[in-house]
């Protein structure tokens, strides 16, 4: 049975689901993000879905990164680059975190895991980027 591993309920918003994947949005306001978790109980690596749920996988990180470049624009912050990883190095459940990047966000050009610490959306720009974000993703 499919089931969230706690860290992302800590540390995201529920947005949805699109036909493989549950859809979060990463609670750190520094950076347009969203994590797809694929709804297959036990996938901790690519290799662990079908052939036909990669494409689909591949599929939606493509729709979700239309929607951080949303929530980007949507905050006045466009973002001309994305950052796609699938790393699983501390939560082991398959996700793919998909990141809008811009030239003046807070750890151009570097990485954004581990760089400083995460900063809570406001009230506002959380309704904002959520709605945003949904918008893209038809949700």
């Amino acid at each position: 049975m499919f089931e969230i591993d706690p860290a992302f309920i800590a540390t995201s918003e529920a947005l949805g689901d699109l036909a493989l994947s549950h859809v979060r949005l990463q609670a750190d306001a520094r950076f347009p993000w969203i994590v797809l978790i694929p709804r297959r109980a036990d996938a901790h690596e690519l290799e662990d879905l079908a052939a036909g749920e990669r494409d689909v996988l591949m599929d939606e990180i493509l729709q979700a990164g239309g929607a951080v470049r949303a929530i980007a624009e949507a905050l006045g912050r466009p973002a001309p680059k994305l950052n796609v990883g699938q790393l699983g190095n501390i939560t082991a459940q398959l996700h793919v975190h998909v990141i809008a990047r811009r030239p003046e966000d807070a750890a151009w050009p570097a990485p954004v895991w581990g760089f400083g610490v995460a900063e809570a959306y406001g009230f506002e720009a959380l309704a904002v980027a959520m709605a945003a974000a949904r918008g893209a993703l038809g949700l």
